[in-house]
């Protein structure tokens, strides 16, 4: 059981199109660009003592577009390129799965693909996560559905430096602005 003075507030993150520029189906080093603060926003929330979560669907694994080793290489580099900041990223969660895959290990529906909530709840499930405390950043509908759905402020994210836009985002959630 954990006591609620242990509890800490997330921030959840997608990826493509919010850490980094999203050139389609992005599953190479070569292909991956941050977004302009999206370094800088991780040091950020990491000074507040907050977990930093990713939480991205990778249906081009499902679509054959790339494997799952191709998807974690990328992310292994994102992990150095923090790291490298003195900055941490506590958790990446992803979904592979998609109802129309041409990949059959991977054709199926699933409770992790936004906006479905399955991904967030995990991680609060895995971390001592305060849920009333705790928002997502997100570039797509189905971002901020997946975070109502798991209980905690979702902001749609549209473009610009993302440290400045995470920064608004939790001015705007301390405001009750979810």
């Amino acid at each position: 059981m954990v006591k609620s003075w242990m509890l800490k507030p997330a921030l959840f993150l997608d990826r493509d199109g919010v850490l980094n520029v999203d050139h389609g189906y992005v599953s190479t080093i070569s292909d991956f660009e941050w977004i302009d603060g999206a370094i800088d926003c991780i040091q950020a929330f990491n000074a507040r003592d907050w977990f930093v979560f990713i939480v991205t669907n990778q249906s081009g694994i499902a679509l054959g577009y790339y494997d799952e080793a191709d998807m974690r290489a990328v992310h292994d580099h994102m992990q150095r390129e923090i790291a490298a900041a003195n900055a941490v990223i506590d958790a990446i969660y992803h979904c592979p799965f998609h109802e129309d895959g041409t990949v059959a290990a991977y054709r199926k529906a699933s409770f992790d693909r936004k906006p479905k909530p399955g991904m967030l709840l995990q991680a609060m499930a895995d971390f001592p996560v305060n849920r009333e405390q705790s928002f997502l950043i997100g570039d797509k509908a189905s971002d901020i559905e997946a975070a109502h759905a798991a209980g905690i402020g979702g902001f749609r994210y549209q473009g610009g430096n993302l440290a400045t836009f995470a920064e608004w985002a939790l001015a705007s959630f301390e405001d009750g602005k979810r």
